[in-house]
């Protein structure tokens, strides 16, 4: 459909963020040599996370909005 692909796109690079910052997270090791996590990556990992997901929510809202216009386009043609 028209105007669907950029927001498939979207998803596409949404999930591809959200899987890199989940991989970091599960790369991280367990504790540093002084016995302490390292809260500042983690909290970047996080934050990354946060961002994909609100991307992939921006996107799935694009793609619903379209998919009512075009069914009202449709509803109207007959």
């Amino acid at each position: 459909m028209i105007g669907f692909s950029t927001s498939l796109e979207g998803l596409s690079r949404a999930e591809a963020q959200f899987n890199q910052a989940a991989q970091n997270i599960a790369d991280m090791p367990v504790a540093a040599s002084n016995g302490q996590l390292d809260t500042v990556d983690l909290s970047a990992a996080a934050v990354a996370m946060i961002q994909a997901k609100n991307n992939f929510d921006a996107n799935t809202k694009a793609i619903k909005v379209g998919d009512e216009m075009y069914r009202t386009l449709l509803d109207a043609i007959g």
